[in-house]
């Protein structure tokens, strides 16, 4: 599958959204990668994570775990593709932490998957957490880089759709200036 079918993916799903935006990471943009809109979809978003595990060929993996909550469909589909278990971290009062009888095994290699990157934030308290409980995180995978490769997570990164999408401080933001009033589709803020 090439990019251009990735993308046509992802505008019959709606996934491609155009207007004004405050991402997850609190900068602005005029494009925001609605993966919740793909992941409605479940032989499309299927075929796009089975593509995703392709570029993994060689990566040995024991466990898939992700951020909630954009990443909780995609782990479990990335899960699948790779035949292992699956586990997630959440918010609770603004701290990432893991619940729900979920563990990290010390020894276990994991796959950090999230469905969109911009700063990798979120990715990176995973990682983080995943390795002070003796866990050894092999390597991240998203369906969209949306820094276009700039993310380093100091682990193998595989990403299927690298993109520059253009984000902007607040107090720089030209749609803002222009009072175009701003939306936050993401899910950052939840925080119980």
């Amino acid at each position: 599958m090439n990019k251009e079918e990735m993308l046509a993916i992802f505008r019959e799903t709606d996934g491609i959204l155009k207007g004004h935006f405050q991402l997850a990471s609190g900068r602005h943009s005029d494009t925001y990668m609605q993966c919740a809109k793909l992941f409605m979809y479940p032989k499309k978003s299927a075929m796009l994570c089975a593509e995703l595990a392709k570029l993994l060929n060689g990566v040995a993996i024991d466990v898939v775990a992700s951020p909630a909550v954009g990443g909780v469909i995609m782990g479990y589909q990335m899960a699948a593709e790779l035949d292992v278990p699956n586990i997630f971290f959440e918010r609770v009062n603004g701290e990432m932490t893991l619940r729900r009888g979920f563990t990290v095994e010390a020894g276990k290699r994991y796959l950090v998957v999230e469905d969109v990157v911009t700063t990798g934030g979120s990715v990176r308290e995973v990682v983080s957490l995943i390795e002070s409980m003796g866990g050894e995180v092999a390597a991240v995978a998203s369906i969209v880089d949306r820094s276009n490769g700039k993310v380093d997570f100091g682990k193998p990164y595989y990403a299927l759709l690298q993109m520059e999408v253009i984000s902007y401080e607040p107090d720089e933001c030209p749609l803002c200036k222009q009072g175009i009033p701003v939306t936050k589709p993401g899910t950052k803020a939840l925080t119980k």
